[in-house]
């Protein structure tokens, strides 16, 4: 891809406000083995904090702190106000979103909350609810869309996250295939139906060997399928596949590991900017980790911030190469 300042990224995914809690014991000095099958339990929490989440909205905070001002394609319910407000100072496009206001019963709808108890040894239970749905409402969503430089699939409703594949396949629109949490929902035919016009698969490590198992294919047929795989290990960097090409990134530091939450979300938008200004995969990965360095480094997800002239100079520190952004 080239450098395109009037492009038109379009972010697909949940749009949640998160239940952040934190339980300062071990979740495994209270869970009997032996008792799994009769679960009755209770955690007293050292803090509790509401934030805004989910994967489209954390991709489209650090593509705005990029100077990308993303379409942003969803549904969300009554109470979604000042999320709303939020993401149009930013400067989404929020015009595709769909608002439900109340169900078919007249009950007022709830915007996709996930709940997430993390304990000292950063162990997690969480729970998650998808929001509203709305029949068709992708198709019709991505059938308006043009010009597209680059659409994003993030983990949400599954049946949302196969109608976009097909609808982006049908109409030749670039996107990147990203199951993330959503991935146990899938098929192996579903996993080969989303990827059919993908341009890039992006999973961690466990999600891509998931994938592999799911649809019984080996590493090499899998890269077949799609221009660009990255696999993306944590402090090990990541690796990009491209045709025939292994490219191994190394990762950047962070300055400390505060919260991983959000951190895959924010690499996606790295990538994303990186392929937008038509770089190198090498310098894409070492963008996307340098990126995601931030969020980690910060409780939250939307919660930290950096300048371009800032993220050149951490980006020269760490990988002693220049990059123009």
């Amino acid at each position: 891809m080239h450098k395109n300042k009037a492009a038109n990224i379009v972010v697909s995914g949940s749009l949640a406000y998160d239940q952040i809690m934190n339980f300062p014991g071990r979740f495994s000095d209270h869970i009997l083995a032996n008792q799994t099958h009769n679960l009755n339990i209770s955690f007293v929490l050292s803090d509790a904090r509401t934030s805004f989440g989910g994967t489209a909205g954390n991709i489209a905070y650090n593509l705005s702190l990029l100077k990308i001002k993303p379409t942003i394609l969803g549904i969300v319910g009554s109470d979604f106000s000042d999320y709303q407000q939020t993401l149009k100072k930013q400067g989404a496009d929020l015009s595709r979103l769909a608002k439900l206001e109340v169900t078919s019963k007249g009950v007022k709808t709830k915007t996709a909350v996930a709940h997430i108890i993390t304990d000292k040894d950063d162990n997690q239970i969480a729970a998650f609810y998808p929001g509203p749905s709305l029949k068709n409402y992708a198709s019709k969503a991505v059938s308006g869309l043009k010009e597209i430089s680059l659409a994003i699939i993030a983990a949400e409703d599954k049946g949302r996250m196969l109608e976009y594949a097909m609808s982006y396949s049908r109409r030749h629109l670039p996107y990147i295939f990203d199951p993330g949490q959503a991935l146990t929902l899938f098929s192996g035919t579903d996993i080969k139906i989303a990827l059919r016009g993908a341009k890039v698969l992006i999973g961690n490590d466990y999600e891509i060997k998931v994938i592999l198992n799911k649809t019984k294919l080996r590493l090499n047929e899998l890269r077949k399928l799609v221009d660009i795989l990255v696999i993306t290990k944590g402090s090990q960097g990541s690796i990009i596949y491209q045709g025939a090409e292994k490219i191994i990134v190394k990762a950047a530091k962070p300055k400390n590991t505060s919260d991983p939450t959000g951190a895959g979300d924010a690499y996606r938008a790295g990538l994303i900017k990186g392929l937008l200004m038509g770089y190198n995969l090498k310098t894409c990965g070492q963008l996307a980790g340098l990126v995601a360095c931030y969020t980690v480094e910060k409780a939250g997800t939307q919660t930290h911030s950096f300048t371009l002239k800032e993220l050149q100079t951490r980006y020269y520190t760490n990988f002693k190469e220049k990059i123009l952004l």
